[in-house]
């Protein structure tokens, strides 16, 4: 170690000795001139240091993978067209609208009922000069009724107003039985299977109105009785 600053103190002793002489002449252009031998050595130094390390620098031998580039080409599809599902049919009503029927009916009675012990007596009736009916109309028959093989009959009670027409209607009662209800023998039971259809049947009958001196009058409380037979009965 010795060794080392005695041979350092033996070069830097000359510079040392020429930067007091020259301090001692003028210490401006001292500082400057050694200010800037300082910086050009520096500069050395860093091109040295610079050219070693560019030196000491591997070549690169890696090899660069070409691109990668897919062949365009088409794609086959095995539809070209797909077909539109038809259209599906329309499903028809549950129950069909009542129709009018001016034709003599057969296999429905829709006559008129006749008056018994627990209705009413008085203008609920047909009378000779009241109102008269102009057709018929023939009730649709329920579905599930048909389904299940009854029969029977509704006895609907409604207004026939001053026009003839019906409003108001409503039934009152209905029966049901397995066989033909104008059989005498045949046995009914309560039910409401036939109510809707009688109702709305009743709403499309026509009539003429009564008159009383001269003048249209309605009447209420009129009854009808729709009577549900089956063919094959």
């Amino acid at each position: 170690m010795n060794q080392v600053l005695s041979a350092i103190s033996i070069v830097t002793k000359p510079i040392h000795s020429v930067y007091v002489k020259a301090f001692d002449t003028n210490k401006y252009a001292a500082g400057i001139g050694f200010s800037s031998a300082i910086t050009l050595a520096l500069f050395f130094v860093m091109v040295i240091l610079i050219s070693l390390g560019d030196s000491g620098l591997r070549e690169d031998t890696s090899v660069k993978l070409a691109d990668v580039v897919m062949p365009e080409r088409q794609i086959d599809t095995f539809l070209t067209e797909v077909d539109k599902p038809d259209k599906p049919e329309e499903q028809p009503e549950d129950i069909a609208q009542p129709e009018l029927d001016l034709a003599p009916l057969t296999g429905l009675d829709v006559s008129i009922a006749k008056p018994k012990a627990n209705f009413k007596a008085g203008g609920s009736f047909f009378r000779d000069g009241e109102y008269i009916p102009l057709f018929k109309v023939v009730p649709i028959y329920p579905r599930r009724a048909q389904e299940r093989g009854t029969m029977g009959y509704a006895l609907v009670e409604f207004t026939i107003t001053d026009t003839g027409s019906v409003e108001d209607a409503k039934a009152i009662e209905g029966y049901c039985s397995n066989s033909d209800p104008n059989d005498p023998a045949t046995e009914f039971r309560p039910c409401t299977m036939f109510n809707s259809a009688s109702a709305r049947a009743a709403l499309k009958l026509k009539y003429k109105p009564k008159i009383v001196d001269g003048k249209a009058v309605p009447v209420e409380g009129v009854l009808h009785r729709f009577t549900y037979i089956l063919d094959d009965a």
